[in-house]
């Protein structure tokens, strides 16, 4: 007879664990069932957040951010450096050691939680079953009242470019690198390309984005992903937008890249290649006959707001449902649902999840953009506050930048915040409590913020939406 539990979640990524977790906290017999495997070939739960994900790459933006300040920043200061390098073998090794003292944390977690962890792909059976298919090929069945899906997500591959994993990559494989590539080209102009892109020039590389759309960073607010752009190409970053890639060929370790733009075809020649065109949902083999869980045409498995899927018993959160995917997010379904599975109120708000992309500046936005307003017809009005204009922004030489706070024109109600500059990724957690608690422009405005700190710009910004703001000229 097959085990029988309250719960089990079937992947151990950012929603998966922190269901798991969750729902042990909360009194219910709990397991959680995931298959990826570190390089060691060993179970590394954390999904690929904290495996190829958010905290690797984290971790290879804060060692080259190190390397370019002190090879490009450090003088202004009355410091002086010579013959700087960057050993990529040892920071590629301490991202590894980051990343494995964070899976080995969820695994103790586990234990202390006394949540079950089961190494092995996890599919959904009819009556809430859950076949556990382990690394060596063994099967074996477990049951419970509940099953949450939380299977995850994987890179997009384009069907001309075919992963290699040493010349055409993914976002793994461009945390693996074993030394600096000359030339890097890079399609698609998202966070990830954005991101590994910056690690890679701060290190030297001469770097390539080919961006298919025609807008940069669509998903911001135009304002600020103007000036992103701007700051990008200061940086030597080249970002071809209207870029159609068309054809990847491996020739002698280099890839011969065609595309095309309103200017006709081009080929160029990279060393290394990573397409980061997005990820999609990952639900092959979860779901066996009969268990009356829809996918739509995207594979993502079909949920409602409460992210049940409308078999009793069945839930799905993070990248696997709909939605934006990202880490947080999938955080907080997880806990959610086994809330809502323990008779408790569970709840997320989608409107106030806050979005960051970590490159130099940062990027950050919270709700609505301008160009959103205009096209739901919502009166708004909007302030921006600049961070050369801002005391510690000054004092760390890191001006680039602004805030931009839209509200409402008649309630005051703050719809969006958008940033790009330093620590943004930090600021914005400001702007969605306000948004979460329904709060105003004003209301930011007159809350008090200390000085000198960069959340000043926030202040200001704030205080601009009544043209009201202290230091800015007109």
């Amino acid at each position: 007879m097959s085990e029988q539990f309250d719960v089990i979640v079937i992947g151990g990524g950012p929603a998966g664990y922190h269901a798991a977790i969750r729902a042990a906290q909360l009194g219910l017999k709990t397991a959680c069932v995931d298959n990826y495997a570190g390089k060691d070939g060993k179970q590394a739960l954390g999904g690929t957040c904290l495996n190829v994900g958010c905290i690797p790459s984290k971790a290879m933006l804060d060692s080259s951010k190190q390397f370019y300040n002190l090879t490009h920043h450090l003088e202004v200061h009355g410091i002086t450096t010579k013959g700087a390098a960057i050993d990529v073998k040892t920071m590629v090794g301490r991202k590894d050691k980051i990343v494995k003292q964070f899976t080995g944390g969820v695994a103790t977690l586990f234990k202390a939680n006394k949540v079950a962890s089961y190494f092995g792909k996890g599919k959904l059976l009819k009556g809430n079953r859950v076949e556990i298919t382990a690394p060596d090929g063994k099967t074996e069945t477990i049951a419970a009242a509940n099953v949450i899906l939380a299977s995850g997500s994987v890179p997009i591959e384009l069907p001309f470019a075919k992963f290699d994993g040493k010349t055409i990559v993914d976002n793994a494989g461009a945390l693996d690198f074993d030394a600096v590539p000359k030339r890097l080209g890079v399609i698609g102009a998202g966070v990830i390309g954005l991101e590994l892109g910056s690690v890679w020039k701060r290190l030297g590389s001469e770097v390539v984005v080919l961006e298919a759309l025609p807008d940069f960073l669509a998903a911001a607010d135009a304002d600020i992903a103007k000036i992103a752009a701007r700051e990008f190409k200061k940086q030597g970053l080249e970002i071809k937008l209207g870029a159609k890639v068309g054809k990847a060929e491996v020739k002698k370790n280099e890839v011969h890249v065609t595309y095309a733009d309103k200017d006709g075809e081009h080929a160029i020649v990279f060393d290394k290649l990573l397409v980061a065109v997005g990820r999609r949902a990952y639900s092959e083999g979860l779901l066996g006959e009969g268990t009356g869980v829809e996918v739509d045409e995207r594979g993502r498995v079909v949920v409602d707001e409460h992210c049940w899927t409308g078999v009793p018993g069945v839930w799905g959160i993070g990248d696997c449902v709909r939605g934006p995917m990202l880490a947080h997010k999938g955080f907080e379904e997880g806990i959610a649902v086994a809330e809502t599975i323990a008779g408790k109120a569970g709840h997320v708000n989608m409107d106030t999840i806050p979005w960051v992309i970590y490159t130099e500046p940062e990027i950050a936005w919270v709700g609505k953009t301008e160009a959103q307003c205009k096209a739901e017809n919502l009166p708004y009005k909007t302030g921006h506050f600049p961070f050369a204009a801002v005391g510690r922004a000054v004092a760390m030489n890191e001006t680039a930048g602004t805030v931009k706070v839209i509200a409402h024109a008649e309630t005051d109600r703050i719809l969006g915040v958008h940033m790009v500059g330093p620590n943004v990724s930090e600021l914005i957690a400001e702007a969605v409590v306000a948004m979460e608690f329904k709060g105003s422009a004003e209301d930011l405005a007159r809350i008090v913020h200390a000085h000198p700190t960069l959340s000043e710009a926030v202040h200001e910004a704030a205080m601009a939406v009544d043209k009201r703001a202290i230091h800015r000229f007109g």
